[in-house]
């Protein structure tokens, strides 16, 4: 007789406890294989596809597309072969969102209760699921430990509120404070989630629905300032990438005291520089990849700035290595892919890695490991077509080297009035790890190498 395993959301690396579905690979009746993808997910960090540790046939899937799973949570069953004492899985672990060995193995062994069929395993509770909904085995007897739970998108509501009494079981402190700040009660809602867990989904569902009970006047004059009523507007929730950028770019603005400089650059004889480089045949080399050569060098005369700050320790840690973040916009929302050891790298080289890296990002397939560590951060904002910016530091480094436009403007050059290629350079740096001085030394020294390229040669 087959034998029903259930495969839940495996830990995704990176501290990252939730996922959004976005598309489902396999279909209920697939037959898949070990560690075939069986469905896509987007999380705060990349969009990855997740394999499956078990081979056989998909009997029931968890989960619609665009909801969101906490990690742990089912995402299908399939039924395999025989069954056997302790199943097996494909036991590869691929670092971040990879298939692991079944849970099973690392369970502690618990007394089966009496009626309960000794051997009867997490994946033995179910068998096939049928129009739907999932039954128990004829062969087991239903107990409270031989019952599958599924998750809030197959599984009907509960149609019972909260005890009366008690703490209401929320899947997190960021559900309870955001039914707070709207006035929701929580006993007034049947969780979704396994065992009447309330999830975001269920608190953001009863205010979209205007489900959520009637405020009092005092309430309505305190909290309609902060959250207006339900109804009122569009809510966007802030999740996935975008919940992660405004997660880190509120923890930059509450842990770094920033100051920012700014000079415009006569970037005439890069633009020449670039256009001579590249008439010269071979690959064609970005202004990006010169622009973070420059940095790199920079960095190498002003190592303060490529650093981070150990609150706990009250030290700063100079870094030995540049790995260079940029950032990138795509249409889940802005990214910081990582060049690792920027340092070592020549033109050539960055502007190989800049490309396979922006791709990455707008298909939604950059790794965990190519959205964190870096050092230092380029911002060109001159690609949106603007001037000049204040960026915020990508928290926990110390500094970021904005970029404008280049433009023709009027500039003074060799005593008269000429139109230029000019840029506006910005600098936003961590006044923990520096002073003034060293700040505007090294965006000096980075303008230097825009407007006269040569200047690198000394570090060549």
């Amino acid at each position: 007789m087959a034998q029903v395993l259930e495969f839940k959301l495996p830990d995704l690396g990176e501290g990252l406890t939730e996922a959004e579905i976005v598309r489902w690979l396999v279909q209920v009746g697939d037959v898949v294989t070990v560690d075939q993808p069986v469905v896509e997910v987007e999380t705060a960090k990349a969009m990855v596809e997740v394999p499956c540790p078990y081979g056989g046939v998909v009997t029931a899937r968890y989960g619609e597309e665009g909801s969101e799973l906490p990690v742990g949570a089912p995402l299908l069953t399939v039924a395999v072969g025989e069954p056997s004492a302790e199943p097996e899985g494909s036991g590869n672990v691929l670092v971040g969102y990879g298939t692991q060995a079944p849970a099973a193995r690392r369970r502690r062994v618990r007394s089966a209760p009496a009626g309960t069929a000794a051997g009867t395993g997490p994946a033995d509770r179910t068998a096939a699921p049928r129009n739907g909904h999932a039954v128990q085995p004829a062969a087991a007897p239903a107990t409270a430990h031989a019952r599958v739970t599924a998750p809030a998108a197959a599984r009907p509501q509960a149609t019972a509120p909260a005890p009366a009494e008690g703490p209401v079981p929320v899947i997190s402190p960021l559900v309870r404070k955001l039914a707070r700040d709207n006035g929701l009660d929580l006993r007034q809602l049947a969780g979704s989630g396994p065992d009447g867990l309330i999830l975001r989904a269920d608190v953001e569902g009863a205010l979209l629905t205007g489900t959520a009970p009637a405020r009092t006047a005092e309430e309505t004059v305190v909290r309609t300032p902060v959250a207006p009523a339900a109804g009122d507007g569009t809510r966007i929730p802030l999740k996935g990438v975008r919940g992660a950028v405004a997660d880190k770019l509120s923890r930059s603005r509450r842990e770094i005291p920033d100051a920012t400089c700014w000079v415009d650059a006569d970037a005439t004889e890069l633009m020449r520089a670039r256009a001579a480089m590249n008439a010269a045949g071979g690959p064609k080399i970005s202004v990006l990849a010169m622009l973070a050569r420059i940095c790199t060098a920079a960095l190498a005369r002003f190592p303060e700035l490529n650093s981070y700050v150990d609150t706990e320790a009250r030290e700063v840690v100079r870094l030995d290595h540049v790995h260079l973040g940029f950032a990138a916009q795509t249409e889940r929302g802005l990214v910081v892919p990582v060049v690792r050891d920027a340092h070592a790298r020549d033109t050539e080289s960055l502007t190989a890695e800049f490309a396979r890296l922006t791709e990455s990002a707008r298909g939604g397939t950059l790794t965990p490991g190519e959205l964190t560590g870096g050092t230092f951060t380029l911002n060109n904002y001159g690609v949106f077509g603007v001037d000049g910016s204040t960026p915020i530091i990508n928290h926990p480094e110390a500094a970021m080297l904005g970029v404008g436009r280049i433009v023709p403007r009027p500039w003074v050059h060799e005593g008269e009035l000429a139109v230029r290629q000019v840029v506006q350079l910005s600098l936003t740096f961590d006044h923990r790890v520096c002073d003034g001085g060293t700040a505007g030394g090294f965006l000096r020294y980075v303008a230097d190498c825009v407007e006269q390229p040569a200047v690198l040669l000394r570090t060549m």
